[in-house]
This record gives C-alpha cells, structure tokens and sequence, in this order.
C-alpha cells in the first residue's frame, strides 16, 4: 500500500512539475486570435512576437472577477517597481464593451488584448487556466520564463525577474 501511494504521489509530483514548467506556448495559443483595444484582430503570436527583446509580464484578467480587481493594486506596485517591463493584460470577458469599461474604471494601464472565447476557450485551455488572475512571465527571446501564479506578490515572481536581468 505505501509502494502505490508512493507512486501516486510521484506521478501527481511529475505532472504538477510539468505544468508548472512550461517554456513555449502551444500553437493553440500562439495561433488564438484576440481583438485589441482598437476592435481590430490579431493573433497571440503577433502579440507575442512585438515584445521580442523586452521581457513582458502578461496579466490575465477580466473586469469581472473580484480577485483580478483585488489584485490590480499589487500590479500597479509592480509596475513602479518594474517600469523597463511591457504588461500585457490579456482579458476574459465576455465582450469588447464590457472590456473597454473595465480598463478604463480599474484605470489598468498596459498592452491590452481580448480573447475570443473566454476561460474555457483554447487561448485559456492552451495555457492550462484554472483561475483568474493568472501571471506568467515571457522573456526576451519569446520563452515562458514563469507559466503560473496567482498572486503578484508570489516569491516566484520577483525570483524569475531577477533571473531574467541578469
């Protein structure tokens, strides 16, 4: 019996470990068309590749959920503490209006895109989104330094920043 919880235990380590160390995004997500805040489409790799040679810290949000809101005082300290940085703020709400008013009353300052499909939809299914707010790191070359925390304040945040000034 300790053999198989052993193993158990194992396994769920190896599988945790895996999606929390993701380095590319898949071509799901890369090929997922968004909208920017000009109502004009693009894909997530044409995002992505316009911030090659700066590393970028991508928000993923919507102006509904109390927790991103919660959060977005913390982003702000972070962006004081990290001006140099590009914030991408990929959003989950469920139309371009209701996104337009959430950036403007949250006052989120940063790149802007919104997702055509929502949490559920491949953009969110590509990068495993369980929750919102959701913060990952990309670095200079276009690579995921950090796939996932919840909290600007994670440790894990401030240890991938400086890894990536070095």
């Amino acid at each position: 019996m300790k053999k198989i919880l052993l193993l158990i235990t194992t396994v769920l380590t190896l599988v945790s470990c895996d999606a929390q160390s993701k380095k590319e995004f898949t071509k799901e997500a890369l090929e997922n068309v968004m909208t920017s805040k000009e109502n004009k489409t693009i894909t997530f790799k044409e995002i992505i590749n316009q911030y090659k040679g700066k590393t970028v810290f991508i928000d993923v949000w919507a102006s509904w959920c109390p927790d991103c809101v919660k959060g977005m005082p913390k982003v702000k300290a972070l962006q004081e503490k990290h001006p140099d940085l590009v914030y991408l703020f990929i959003s989950m709400d469920k139309n371009y209006d209701t996104w337009m008013k959430g950036i403007e009353k949250y006052e989120v300052k940063g790149e802007h895109y919104l997702t055509s499909d929502g949490m559920k939809g491949v953009f969110g299914k590509s990068i495993d989104l369980d929750w919102i707010p959701r913060y990952m790191i990309v670095d200079k070359e276009g690579n995921i330094a950090l796939y996932k925390a919840i909290e600007v304040d994670d440790s894990k945040i401030e240890e991938t920043l400086k890894k990536l000034e070095k």
